[in-house]
């Protein structure tokens, strides 16, 4: 699907405040509601807007631990291990990898001894060969 200025400016306003009404985005974008309106809904009936999500607050976010965990897995053991890893909820993000490891999952939780608990339900899964955690220490800017 080729998108237009107008569908970009959209996305983008949506994705600094997915809260924004069809007037709002009118209003920002000097077309009409009903114009916004269908946009929105031709963007989500091509998935390119698969929904609609909250950013945390600072003073909230700050009191997050989020966490890197590179891991390698056992040669043909990805699916099954993905299938796993999806089950833990402090994962919020998996990602295939290139290089030494096969996979990244992002992790936020409460309190290091979580994050600990989390580390040993991934070494506990059956093809997981190693993990290398890195702890986020700061976010210079997240878009």
């Amino acid at each position: 699907m080729n998108l237009d200025v107008k569908d970009q400016q959209i996305i983008r306003l949506l994705t600094e405040n997915a809260r924004l009404t069809t007037t709002d985005l009118s209003k920002r974008l000097r077309i009409s509601r009903s114009t916004v309106q269908a946009r929105l809904e031709r963007l989500e009936r091509h998935s390119v807007i698969g929904g609609y999500t909250i950013r945390l607050g600072p003073i909230y976010e700050k009191h997050l631990l989020e966490a890197h965990i590179m891991i390698t897995t056992l040669p043909k053991q990805t699916s099954r291990i993905e299938l796993q890893i999806k089950k833990i909820a402090e994962v919020s993000a998996l990602y295939a990898v290139s290089g030494a490891y096969d996979m990244i999952a992002q992790v936020t939780v409460e309190a290091i001894d979580k994050l600990n608990e989390v580390i040993d339900q991934l070494g506990l899964i059956e093809g997981v060969e190693r993990t290398l955690t890195s702890i986020v220490l700061s976010k210079r800017f997240k878009r």
